[in-house]
Protein backbone atom coordinates (compact mmCIF):
# COMPACT_ATOMS: atom_id res chain seq x y z
CA UNK A 1 0.00 0.00 0.00
CA UNK A 2 1.30 3.44 -0.90
CA UNK A 3 2.05 5.70 2.05
CA UNK A 4 -0.36 8.61 2.55
CA UNK A 5 2.63 10.98 2.43
CA UNK A 6 6.07 10.89 0.94
CA UNK A 7 7.45 11.62 4.41
CA UNK A 8 8.25 8.49 6.33
CA UNK A 9 6.93 9.47 9.74
CA UNK A 10 6.33 6.64 12.17
CA UNK A 11 2.71 5.99 13.19
CA UNK A 12 1.78 5.91 16.83
CA UNK A 13 1.37 2.31 17.77
CA UNK A 14 -1.19 1.59 19.03
CA UNK A 15 -3.40 4.59 18.41
CA UNK A 16 -5.25 6.06 21.40
CA UNK A 17 -8.84 4.83 21.83
CA UNK A 18 -10.43 8.13 20.73
CA UNK A 19 -8.40 8.14 17.49
CA UNK A 20 -9.28 4.49 16.81
CA UNK A 21 -12.97 5.36 17.29
CA UNK A 22 -12.63 8.38 15.00
CA UNK A 23 -11.03 6.21 12.31
CA UNK A 24 -13.86 3.66 12.70
CA UNK A 25 -16.47 6.42 12.21
CA UNK A 26 -14.65 7.58 9.07
CA UNK A 27 -14.56 4.02 7.75
CA UNK A 28 -18.29 3.57 8.40
CA UNK A 29 -19.39 6.94 6.97
CA UNK A 30 -16.94 7.33 4.08
CA UNK A 31 -15.90 3.76 3.39
CA UNK A 32 -12.28 4.78 3.99
CA UNK A 33 -9.93 6.53 6.37
CA UNK A 34 -8.74 9.70 4.57
CA UNK A 35 -5.00 9.68 3.99
CA UNK A 36 -4.71 13.12 5.58
CA UNK A 37 -5.79 11.54 8.87
CA UNK A 38 -3.40 8.65 8.43
CA UNK A 39 -0.63 11.15 7.72
CA UNK A 40 -1.33 12.96 10.99
CA UNK A 41 -1.45 9.71 12.97
CA UNK A 42 2.23 10.03 13.89
CA UNK A 43 1.14 12.62 16.49
CA UNK A 44 -2.26 12.27 18.18
CA UNK A 45 -2.29 15.86 19.42
CA UNK A 46 -1.72 17.25 15.92
CA UNK A 47 -4.36 14.89 14.53
CA UNK A 48 -6.88 16.00 17.16
CA UNK A 49 -6.14 19.68 16.48
CA UNK A 50 -6.47 19.23 12.71
CA UNK A 51 -9.68 17.21 13.05
CA UNK A 52 -11.24 19.66 15.50
CA UNK A 53 -10.62 22.63 13.22
CA UNK A 54 -11.68 20.75 10.06
CA UNK A 55 -14.87 19.42 11.63
CA UNK A 56 -15.77 22.84 13.01
CA UNK A 57 -15.21 24.63 9.71
CA UNK A 58 -16.62 22.06 7.33
CA UNK A 59 -19.29 20.16 9.27
CA UNK A 60 -20.58 22.38 12.10
CA UNK A 61 -23.56 24.73 11.90
CA UNK A 62 -22.92 27.67 9.60
CA UNK A 63 -24.74 30.13 7.40
CA UNK A 64 -22.71 28.55 4.61
CA UNK A 65 -23.97 25.28 3.21
CA UNK A 66 -21.74 22.21 3.10
CA UNK A 67 -21.57 22.69 -0.68
CA UNK A 68 -20.48 26.32 -0.34
CA UNK A 69 -17.68 25.35 2.03
CA UNK A 70 -16.55 22.57 -0.32
CA UNK A 71 -16.66 25.01 -3.26
CA UNK A 72 -14.32 27.35 -1.36
CA UNK A 73 -12.00 24.41 -0.63
CA UNK A 74 -11.88 23.49 -4.32
CA UNK A 75 -11.26 27.04 -5.56
CA UNK A 76 -8.49 27.69 -3.01
CA UNK A 77 -6.95 24.29 -3.79
CA UNK A 78 -7.11 25.00 -7.52
CA UNK A 79 -5.26 28.29 -7.11
CA UNK A 80 -2.67 26.57 -4.90
CA UNK A 81 -2.49 23.54 -7.23
CA UNK A 82 -2.95 21.17 -4.33
CA UNK A 83 -3.41 17.74 -5.86
CA UNK A 84 -4.65 16.12 -2.64
CA UNK A 85 -7.33 18.69 -1.82
CA UNK A 86 -8.50 19.12 -5.41
CA UNK A 87 -9.18 15.40 -5.70
CA UNK A 88 -10.75 15.02 -2.24
CA UNK A 89 -12.88 18.18 -2.18
CA UNK A 90 -13.65 17.96 -5.88
CA UNK A 91 -15.14 14.55 -5.10
CA UNK A 92 -17.22 16.13 -2.31
CA UNK A 93 -18.60 18.76 -4.71
CA UNK A 94 -19.43 16.07 -7.29
CA UNK A 95 -21.13 13.97 -4.63
CA UNK A 96 -23.12 16.87 -3.17
CA UNK A 97 -24.29 18.14 -6.57
CA UNK A 98 -24.34 14.95 -8.61
CA UNK A 99 -22.76 17.02 -11.40
CA UNK A 100 -19.33 15.84 -12.54
CA UNK A 101 -19.05 18.55 -15.22
CA UNK A 102 -19.60 21.36 -12.72
CA UNK A 103 -17.13 19.78 -10.30
CA UNK A 104 -14.45 19.50 -13.00
CA UNK A 105 -15.01 23.05 -14.21
CA UNK A 106 -14.90 24.39 -10.65
CA UNK A 107 -11.52 22.71 -10.14
CA UNK A 108 -10.11 24.01 -13.41
CA UNK A 109 -11.44 27.58 -13.32
CA UNK A 110 -14.48 28.55 -11.28
CA UNK A 111 -14.97 31.63 -13.48
CA UNK A 112 -16.27 29.44 -16.33
CA UNK A 113 -19.01 27.94 -14.13
CA UNK A 114 -22.58 29.16 -14.14
CA UNK A 115 -22.79 30.56 -10.62
CA UNK A 116 -25.32 32.57 -8.68
CA UNK A 117 -24.32 36.11 -7.66
CA UNK A 118 -23.89 34.76 -4.11
CA UNK A 119 -21.49 32.02 -5.16
CA UNK A 120 -19.55 34.17 -7.63
CA UNK A 121 -19.00 36.85 -4.97
CA UNK A 122 -18.01 34.25 -2.36
CA UNK A 123 -15.52 32.55 -4.68
CA UNK A 124 -14.09 35.85 -5.94
CA UNK A 125 -13.44 36.79 -2.30
CA UNK A 126 -11.85 33.39 -1.51
CA UNK A 127 -9.71 33.74 -4.62
CA UNK A 128 -8.53 37.22 -3.63
CA UNK A 129 -7.83 36.02 -0.08
CA UNK A 130 -5.70 33.22 -1.54
CA UNK A 131 -3.83 35.27 -4.12
CA UNK A 132 -3.45 38.60 -2.35
CA UNK A 133 -5.01 38.75 1.10
CA UNK A 134 -3.19 41.98 1.88
CA UNK A 135 -5.35 43.74 -0.74
CA UNK A 136 -8.69 42.84 0.87
CA UNK A 137 -10.52 45.95 1.99
CA UNK A 138 -13.89 46.86 3.42
CA UNK A 139 -15.31 47.13 -0.11
CA UNK A 140 -14.62 43.42 -0.60
CA UNK A 141 -16.50 42.52 2.58
CA UNK A 142 -19.30 44.89 1.56
CA UNK A 143 -19.70 42.99 -1.71
CA UNK A 144 -20.24 39.83 0.34
CA UNK A 145 -22.90 41.61 2.41
CA UNK A 146 -24.65 42.77 -0.76
CA UNK A 147 -24.65 39.14 -1.95
CA UNK A 148 -26.53 38.14 1.21
CA UNK A 149 -23.76 37.09 3.58
CA UNK A 150 -23.91 38.12 7.24
CA UNK A 151 -20.93 38.90 9.43
CA UNK A 152 -20.63 35.32 10.73
CA UNK A 153 -20.83 34.03 7.14
CA UNK A 154 -18.00 36.35 6.10
CA UNK A 155 -15.93 35.05 9.01
CA UNK A 156 -16.64 31.48 7.87
CA UNK A 157 -15.67 32.26 4.27
CA UNK A 158 -12.38 33.72 5.54
CA UNK A 159 -11.77 30.82 7.92
CA UNK A 160 -12.45 28.10 5.35
CA UNK A 161 -10.28 29.80 2.72
CA UNK A 162 -7.47 30.41 5.22
CA UNK A 163 -7.62 26.82 6.50
CA UNK A 164 -7.32 25.39 3.00
CA UNK A 165 -4.47 27.73 2.17
CA UNK A 166 -2.64 26.20 5.13
CA UNK A 167 -3.59 22.58 4.46
CA UNK A 168 -2.81 22.91 0.74
CA UNK A 169 0.73 23.92 1.59
CA UNK A 170 1.10 21.08 4.07
CA UNK A 171 -0.34 18.46 1.71
CA UNK A 172 1.85 19.59 -1.18
CA UNK A 173 5.01 19.91 0.90
CA UNK A 174 4.65 16.44 2.42
CA UNK A 175 3.71 14.72 -0.83
CA UNK A 176 0.30 13.66 0.46
CA UNK A 177 -1.69 11.52 -1.97
CA UNK A 178 -5.47 11.11 -2.03
CA UNK A 179 -7.12 7.77 -1.39
CA UNK A 180 -7.84 6.09 -4.72
CA UNK A 181 -11.55 5.86 -3.84
CA UNK A 182 -11.97 9.64 -4.18
CA UNK A 183 -11.41 9.42 -7.92
CA UNK A 184 -14.64 7.50 -8.39
CA UNK A 185 -16.90 9.31 -5.88
CA UNK A 186 -20.05 10.59 -7.53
Amino acid sequence: MKSPTALNLPSESPLPDDIEKYFQVCQEKLGLIPNVLKAYSFDSEKLRAFSTIYNNLMLAESGLSKLEREMIAVVVSSINRCHYCLIVHGAAVRKLLGDAKFGANLAINYRICQLSKRHRTMLDFASKLTESSHLIEEDDREELRKAGFGEADIWDICAVAAFFNMTNKLASATGMVPNKEYYSFE
